[in-house]
């Protein structure tokens, strides 16, 4: 991790660990976020904005099934980053920016193994939000760096990336260093 984290510019680690036991998660949060955050990335923990808070975590994201972007916000603080998944609605999309959202996230783009992916955008979603909103946007859904550029060439911000990275057939360090140059050629 620390060596994907120092390979290029990654905007935050997302952690994302739906079935562990509380105590469990926080003793991972301890011993991840330090070492992220020394370098600068915000640690976004998925889901659990109690926990973000309590853990000192920079932010959390959450999903239309999770805790409320309202509940989520009083839980971190105003400081703290909130995004929030709108899948492929630009109306979901439009009341969490109304709302405050630090980041608004559609997916999945494609094929995904992270989770069961019920909503399939088209890239068009990302430029009609760029193109409408300062209010930052973030692709997911089974994203590598073969697939990446049409997301990024649509408008995506960021991106969010686990199998691509940390399945990447090189090692996660050449898929950062394969992002970073991506986004340098967008």
């Amino acid at each position: 991790m620390a060596a994907a984290l120092d390979a290029g510019d990654v905007a935050c680690l997302q952690l994302r660990l739906k079935d562990l036991a509380d105590d469990a998660l926080c003793r991972v949060i301890d011993v991840l976020r330090p070492e992220v955050q020394r370098r600068g990335v915000a640690f976004i923990l998925n889901d659990r904005p109690d926990l973000a808070f309590e853990t000192g975590c920079d932010g959390v994201h959450v999903g239309q099934q999770d805790s409320p972007y309202a509940k989520a916000r009083a839980a971190v603080g105003p400081k703290a980053i909130v995004g929030v998944t709108c899948h492929d609605s630009r109306h979901l999309a439009m009341i969490a920016g109304e709302s405050g959202a630090d980041y608004v996230a559609f997916g999945a783009f494609y094929p995904t193994t992270t989770k069961q992916a019920l909503h399939h955008p088209d890239p068009e979603i990302l430029s009609w939000w760029s193109g409408l909103m300062e209010i930052p946007c973030v692709a997911i859904g089974g994203i590598t760096l073969d697939n990446a550029p049409p997301l990024i060439e649509a408008g995506a911000d960021f991106l969010a990336v686990s199998a691509g990275v940390w399945n990447h057939p090189e090692g996660a360090t050449a898929a950062v260093k394969g992002f970073n140059r991506l986004f340098g050629e967008a």
